[in-house]
């Protein structure tokens, strides 16, 4: 009988909540840092310092570990742009510009090692998987908003622009990894306004 049986069934019920997010700190580090395929189950009980048992209870399997990380990782996501966003009421360009200055602002850190949405698609490049799906569905609503912003913007091909955003926002992502701290990646500000300019005014000058 495992050590998990032995305890007092109003005390497991208790300690669940802290270990669910115990498992999942320690996931999410492991995973991005590490890469989701990389790790086991063995390896995050360990650092966790918990029970296959106590992990199973929480998450049904790895792919529902997985998935969960990437649902909070998603929802950190959309706080963070929200929170640009909210800074400058009613301008989009502005709000485009200070997420992307706030981006950037994080590639350059030592470690950084990309967008888990991003690495979690190169991974599981199989559709219909958990990881992938929640991934999929992060990048479409990035999109869908981009586009929306480039339209209020007056950009003369909205879709146009917004996609060109969302390509220069992923090439980032990977760039950072590749060069570091002080590679191309911290410009993507910069490279965005000159992108926004050159569509914007086009239609403008017509």
């Amino acid at each position: 009988m495992s050590i998990d049986n032995n305890i007092d069934p109003a005390i497991n019920a208790r300690n669940a909540p802290r270990a669910a997010e115990k498992i999942l700190d320690v996931a999410r580090q492991l995973f991005y840092r590490k890469g989701i395929r990389a790790i086991g189950v063995d390896e995050i009980v360990r650092q966790a310092g918990v029970t296959k048992p106590s992990l199973y209870r929480n998450f049904s399997s790895k792919d529902d570990l997985t998935a969960s990380y990437l649902k909070q990782y998603d929802k950190e996501f959309w706080e963070r742009f929200d929170e640009a966003v909210a800074t400058h009421p009613g301008d989009a360009r502005a709000q485009i510009l200070a997420f992307l200055t706030r981006v950037a602002k994080r590639l350059q850190k030592e470690g950084y090692r990309g967008c888990g949405m991003t690495n979690a698609a190169v991974e599981y490049p199989e559709r219909g998987h958990p990881a992938r799906t929640v991934g999929e569905d992060n990048k479409k609503e990035l999109r869908r908003r981009l586009r929306a912003m480039a339209a209020q913007m007056g950009a003369k091909d909205a879709d146009e622009l917004g996609d060109g955003l969302l390509l220069l926002l992923e090439g980032a992502y990977i760039s950072a990894q590749l060069f570091g701290p002080g590679g191309p990646s911290k410009a993507v500000a910069r490279n965005a306004e000159l992108l926004i300019a050159a569509s914007v005014e086009a239609t403008i000058s017509e």
